[in-house]
């Protein structure tokens, strides 16, 4: 049996990107993504590559074109567990977790202001805190909040529903299942940061002033945790010198064994918001090799002519916290000079790989390599897409987006 919907897993950039290019031709779709919201990555960014926009520029078109496309379904807070059959007839099985606020919600926030419960907030990367009723970010789609009810005690879930006129919060809701048949599978599950916990030697999880760059993104985002000021997590101090240390658990055989792309430009991206708010700072980026291929190689020169931006050849040995300020030590062999030497900095970023969101994971019907990437052979009905395939910036991943809609347009229509 034929049929002509498609499904897509993952509300990113690039799940959103597929969804539309085969909506917009004709096809059902439907998109299952597992937070409350749509836009993946590209919504805690600050800027993305590569005309460094915030991502409200590109994610606002996208959810407009979703708006006006009443072939595009979408399903928050939902996983897909289970696919079975074959290309052009595909039972998928996706469990729908409980947001507890349904579609009566007008975002007017009276909830949270009723909540008391503070919980560390998942989208700033536990730098900053969210009530237990939350919007989950300031452009959401939807634009609907969400309910942590198991964090709650009996009065204050009363309290919570009492403050709502509109009659959107449900503590009934549970989790479900539902059934989709489609004809094909785009799978676009992106990527998450590689766990800092794991890189023991340079800090992470230890040292308050080491951090990630996705959690400088939240710092440097004007909707961020501390409305766009970068400051030191320990003290709320201003930096005045920070380090960048790339290849934070990529190309290495402990942690992850490929290069994941992106790391270099993010950084000198970064390197540039440390600059652009605090002139006199000083900025230095530890690197084994600078990666910035294509057009990102002028970027690159560009930002390396400031004299306040220094670049060091060498892998960082060690991160170390100064007892007595609270300043990050970091040990480094420079590779073309030879010498060793301990560098202190107020803040660290860590450059932490990007990996695969299924790594580790195990998906009845779907074939994920042993890093974590899903490959698609020939033929099968199940398209790879963006991050979910392999590193990517933004815009490549929205090519790959496009081609995978178009494989499985051609699954769908039997060629």
């Amino acid at each position: 049996m034929a049929n002509n919907s498609i499904l897509v897993v993952g509300g990113g950039f690039s799940g959103i990107t597929s969804a539309l290019e085969a909506a917009e031709v004709g096809y059902e779709v439907f998109i299952v993504e597992k937070n409350p919201y749509l836009g993946g990555r590209v919504a805690q960014l600050n800027q993305y590559f590569p005309k460094l926009c915030p991502p409200s520029c590109g994610l606002e078109i996208q959810f407009q074109r979703i708006r006006n496309n009443p072939k595009v379904n979408y399903f928050t807070q939902a996983e897909v567990t289970r696919v079975t059959g074959a290309p052009g007839d595909y039972e998928v099985t996706v469990k729908l977790s409980p947001r507890h606020v349904n579609e009566k919600c007008t975002a007017c926030g009276a909830c949270a202001e009723a909540a008391t419960t503070e919980l560390p907030c998942e989208f700033d990367l536990g730098l900053g805190m969210r009530k237990a009723a939350y919007r989950p970010n300031i452009f959401a789609f939807p634009m609907r909040y969400v309910l942590t009810k198991e964090a709650c005690g009996k009065d204050e879930l009363a309290k919570i529903k009492a403050s709502c006129v509109y009659g959107a919060i449900d503590l009934d809701d549970a989790p479900r299942e539902i059934k989709l048949n489609v004809g094909a599978v785009v799978w676009a599950t992106g990527w998450k940061p590689y766990d800092m916990q794991r890189l023991e030697n340079l800090g992470a999880g230890k040292i308050g002033n080491v951090i990630s760059n996705m959690q400088m993104e939240r710092l440097a985002a004007p909707n961020g945790p501390t409305g766009g000021k970068i400051l030191r997590p320990s003290d709320a101090a201003e930096p005045k010198r920070v380090a960048f240390v790339q290849c934070a658990g990529s190309r290495d055989e402990n942690h992850l064994n490929f290069c994941s792309y992106i790391c270099c430009m993010a950084s000198l991206k970064q390197a540039t918001y440390i600059r652009e708010r605090y002139p006199k700072a000083q900025v230095t980026i530890y690197y084994i090799d600078l990666r910035t291929p294509g057009r990102y190689d002028n970027f690159m020169k560009k930002v390396t002519a400031d004299e306040n931006l220094h670049l060091v050849k060498g892998k960082v040995a060690a991160i170390v916290e100064h007892a007595a300020t609270g300043d990050a030590v970091v040990t480094v062999e420079n590779a073309v000079t030879g010498i060793k030497s301990d560098e202190r900095f107020d803040l660290v970023v860590l450059a932490t790989g990007m990996q695969p969101s299924l790594a580790g994971a195990t998906v009845a019907g779907l074939h994920i390599d042993e890093d974590g990437f899903v490959t698609s052979a020939p033929g099968t009905g199940m398209v790879a897409s963006g991050c979910a395939k392999l590193p990517l910036d933004v815009m490549k991943s929205a090519q790959t987006a496009t081609a995978a809609a178009l494989k499985a347009i051609q699954t769908v229509a039997g060629r």
